[in-house]
């Protein structure tokens, strides 16, 4: 098999893991597209030494390190309307948790995102999450701390659900 089909076939089975990544740290689908895009072409330029590596790895750093580029460019101050949540029962069903666990997530920085997804969604651990991010260890632990206080404050009704985090 050559280098293009090789290429083609590792692409074609990650895209969707690499897009669900994507989404999961910059909340618009539209930009996670891009994002997975501009990875796969990283990827294919360098294929011949990521081959025999870890291609995803480095496309998942392409991903996050591309996304905390794109945010400083853009950034603005938000206000955030926080809803009252008051008058809502205990139960919620898989949709509400969903949508809370996205507001939530909104809240967090770009980087303690990346690590909440990087170690919570894609289930890497804590060495491969800071190869991802180029950042020691040390920070991962204590990013994923900040990270998983600032969700109980944002969604105290996912408490149990932050629980199983741990």
């Amino acid at each position: 098999m050559d280098d293009h089909e090789a290429f083609t076939r590792w692409a074609g089975e990650r895209q969707l893991a690499l897009l669900r990544t994507a989404v999961l740290v910059t909340g618009d689908h539209h930009r996670a597209e891009d994002l997975v895009q501009e990875a796969l072409t990283k990827v294919a330029v360098r294929w011949r030494r990521l081959r025999d590596g870890n291609p995803e790895a480095y496309a998942r750093q392409v991903i996050v390190r591309d996304n905390i580029s794109w945010w400083r460019k853009h950034r603005r101050e938000l206000v955030a309307d926080v809803p009252d949540r008051s008058d809502a029962s205990d139960g919620y069903g898989v949709a509400d948790r969903r949508r809370l666990l996205d507001e939530a997530l909104g809240a967090l920085t770009p980087r303690q995102r990346a690590v909440i997804v990087l170690r919570y969604y894609d289930d890497l651990p804590e060495r491969e999450t800071a190869e991802v991010l180029g950042v020691g260890v040390g920070t991962v632990k204590s990013q994923t701390h900040l990270a998983l206080r600032r969700l109980r404050e944002a969604a105290p009704e996912l408490a149990d659900l932050l629980q199983e985090l741990r």
